[in-house]
């Protein structure tokens, strides 16, 4: 979330900043906030005005009684009550005007750092040259994963599409075990020599925390939500009697529906997490931590879900855009100062567990065009796939600033300093599971279609050294 302050202060770099995201209309959208700004600070001074006036006037209500000038104090006191009613209705439209300008201001992506290219989309992305690792292995006519694991029996999407619909998978056996000592391995690698704590979040937030983040409003509809709703049979009673009446006296089904809607409990709504960075990040929402609590590190191993809203026609075959997955999730909360060397470590830690895969891969920067609404600056790692003969995202590692900081409020007190300054934020995949055994089933594959175990993972899989083809 932006400072509406920062913007007044400074709006030709906000003007550049929204150009650079692809923002339309930059200058309209930043002359806008400020019209906005402009009326709702001289609502305030009104405010301010009319409650100066009125506490004035109730001391002099008074000082006439006092003086027994009957009439005097009861013009004041018309005075008063109006003022009091003047007050109620501008105090009224500042909670209009103010939660105008914050869903503008919510609405508006991050700015992006200095140092990120220019560019529209994927194709303004820059390669970090130093940071490409390995080569690609030489496989003759390498297969793709779900080919793979489909011959192997041990990838199942038709039963799963049975069960969830698309874009799910049963794992079995040794994949599924696989995928397992994936989680264990990135895991203790994070926290063993990284420093992480390790954290197991709620799977379930509210929509607080998914703002906080920046998944809404925006991207509310590539969320998955659960409504809980208590129904006692005495109140199932209260809404089924009526209703029957309703329907057995001509009432339309539409009608019927709505009926019901109206007489409903209110639901309490959770959403599904599409990744952990929503619960870890909120961790410190709210709160003033003390400078010497940061940096603070936090891991976590938990099952996520995207709704994929327009991925239609992307990837629909295989684990690679999934709406259930399992990911390791990297996040560090730390003081401004730090997050630049935050960012370069995170991103370090991410690779490192490629590294020891042995799997071939880049680092990208993404450009202005190409970040997610909160990034200020991303890198994507991108793994190498022999089957796709190309490289896909694997990972990506973004400095949030202050940004989500300011949707949590969530501060930090400087040593030796008596004001409170926002935290910056950072979050990155360490790494997504689904995807990392992706890369191992079509860069470990074997002529006879076997898959070789990484040697990191075979003390996680008691010592397996190839998974083979079961009966089905």
């Amino acid at each position: 979330m932006h400072d509406i302050r920062a913007i007044r202060d400074n709006p030709a770099h906000y003007i550049e900043a929204f150009r650079r995201r692809g923002i339309a209309a930059p200058q309209a959208v930043v002359d806008d906030l400020l019209a906005r700004d402009r009326v709702l600070r001289a609502l305030l001074t009104g405010l301010q005005e009319a409650q100066a006036r009125r506490n004035e006037a109730s001391k002099q209500i008074g000082a006439a009684k006092a003086q027994k000038n009957e009439a005097r104090a009861q013009e004041l006191m018309a005075e008063v009550a109006g003022l009091k009613e003047t007050i109620q209705r501008g105090e009224e439209d500042e909670r209009t005007q103010r939660a105008a300008l914050d869903e503008i201001l919510a609405s508006l992506a991050n700015t992006p750092a200095s140092d990120v290219p220019e560019g529209l989309d994927e194709s303004g992305n820059v390669e970090v040259v130093a940071r490409r690792f390995g080569k690609a292995p030489a496989i003759d006519s390498p297969r793709e994963h779900f080919a793979l694991g489909e011959a192997l029996h041990m990838m199942d999407f038709e039963r799963a599409a049975k069960v969830s619909g698309a874009r799910f998978v049963f794992l079995r056996g040794e994949l599924a075990r696989l995928e397992r000592a994936l989680g264990n391995f990135m895991l203790d690698l994070h926290t063993r020599e990284f420093g992480y704590t390790e954290m197991s979040p709620p799977l379930l937030v509210r929509d607080h925390a998914m703002m906080g983040t920046g998944q809404l409003p925006k991207f509310r509809d590539e969320q998955f939500y659960s409504a809980n709703m208590e129904w006692r049979k005495d109140r199932l009673d209260q809404i089924l009697q009526p209703l029957d009446e309703k329907v057995r006296g001509g009432i339309q089904p539409k009608e019927a529906v709505d009926a019901l809607i109206e007489l409903a409990p209110t639901a309490e709504q959770f959403w599904l997490i599409p990744t952990a960075e929503v619960p870890l990040t909120n961790f410190v929402r709210e709160e003033i931590l003390d400078e010497a609590q940061l940096p603070l590190r936090l891991a976590a191993w938990t099952t996520c879900f995207r709704a994929e809203a327009g991925a239609a026609g992307k990837d629909t075959h295989g684990m690679i855009r999934m709406h259930q997955f399992a990911k390791v999730e990297l996040v560090s909360i730390v003081a401004p100062e730090q997050s630049l060397a935050e960012h370069e470590r995170m991103t370090d830690c991410a690779q490192e567990v490629l590294k020891r895969l042995g799997l071939h891969h880049r680092v990208m920067t993404l450009c202005s065009g190409d970040m997610g609404f909160t990034a200020h600056k991303t890198y994507d790692i991108e793994v190498w796939l022999p089957g796709q003969n190309r490289f896909r995202e694997i990972s990506s590692c973004s400095n949030c600033g202050e940004f989500q900081a300011r949707r949590m409020n969530a501060r930090y007190r400087p040593k030796a300093e008596k004001s409170v300054r926002f935290v910056h934020t950072l979050n990155g995949s360490g790494l997504a599971l689904g995807r990392t055994l992706v890369a191992i089933l079509e860069n470990y594959q074997q002529a006879d279609g076997s898959i070789a175990v990484p040697d990191v993972l075979r003390p996680y899989m008691g010592g397996l050294e190839r998974i083979a083809a079961h009966a089905p």
